[in-house]
């Protein structure tokens, strides 16, 4: 398994969205100016790519943003430090392989000089195995849950302590 991780470029944009697009309702929704937004606004972005294909990715933001995400603000809310992880994703074709704990073990890295943990949350309505399994694997322990969208949506809201 060859790869590099690096930071994310416009160019790069459409791809990453589409691979979002493909993971709904894992994830929620975003259009290219969301996307546009990350690019500008996100703390981390970055990517995995090989042959020109986007293999996986992470977003992640500190505190302080403007960002109106009801999770990201339950963390801001009860944290002074924390590195919000609003998504990852790793295309189906290539889970399991370790770009998941890669793209997790760099943002570890990058966080320790500003933050003094990292916070998620995952899906519990609809449920999301999966990503609960991978989080709670990697050292993420539940501090809360919270249901938005009126109700329909539930998720464990998740913090890791950065060594």
């Amino acid at each position: 398994m060859n790869f590099a991780i690096k930071n994310t470029k416009e160019y790069q944009l459409e791809k990453i969205l589409s691979l979002n697009q493909s993971h709904i309702p894992a994830v929620s929704d975003l259009d290219r100016a969301g996307m546009d937004n990350f690019l500008k606004e996100a703390d981390y972005f970055k990517c995995i790519e090989r042959n020109k294909e986007i293999l996986a990715f992470l977003i992640a933001l500190g505190p302080g943003k403007n960002y109106k995400s009801p999770n990201y603000k339950w963390f801001e809310n009860r944290y002074d430090s924390f590195m919000y992880v609003d998504r990852i994703i790793v295309s189906e074709e290539f889970q399991k392989l370790g770009y998941g704990k890669a793209l997790y073990n760099d943002l570890v890295q990058y966080s320790k000089i500003k933050s003094d943990s990292i916070t998620c949350e995952v899906n519990i309505r609809p449920k999301n195995k999966g990503s609960m399994l991978f989080h709670k694997k990697f050292g993420f322990i539940e501090v809360g849950t919270q249901k938005t969208d009126g109700g329909k949506k539930e998720v464990s809201l998740m913090r890791y302590l950065i060594p």
